[in-house]
């Protein structure tokens, strides 16, 4: 299994990102998928989850309203639109795959 995600970076407070998330070598539309994040110094903290025909999603409480999942099976690939960021959001953010394998991780920083 290879994951692969991107679209982090700094921006600012109030700004949007979108992370995309590339997974292969496994059968994409059969498993939900997750981002998770991680601060500095803090636990990992789940963010959200997409089941495998992307119908169903939930959030965490502090990204709901703001965060969008989707996934677009045909390119294996599933999304993360991040808006009205703030600075506590700053963290390296994972794709997670329903097979328990993850990527190296993207940075966002959000500061002003």
């Amino acid at each position: 299994v290879h994951v692969v995600e991107s679209g982090g970076g700094l921006v600012q407070p109030g700004g949007s990102l979108r992370l995309s998330c590339a997974a292969s070598g496994f059968t994409f539309s059969w498993y939900a998928m997750s981002w998770y994040r991680q601060a500095p110094g803090k636990e990992r903290e789940w963010v959200a989850t997409i089941n495998n025909v992307g119908v169903s999603t939930n959030y965490a409480d502090s990204v709901k309203g703001r965060f969008t999942i989707s996934r677009d099976n045909a390119k294996n690939t599933v999304y993360l639109q991040m808006n009205s960021l703030k600075p506590e959001d700053t963290a390296v953010y994972y794709c997670y795959t329903g097979t328990g394998s993850r990527g190296q991780g993207t940075q966002v920083t959000v500061s002003s």
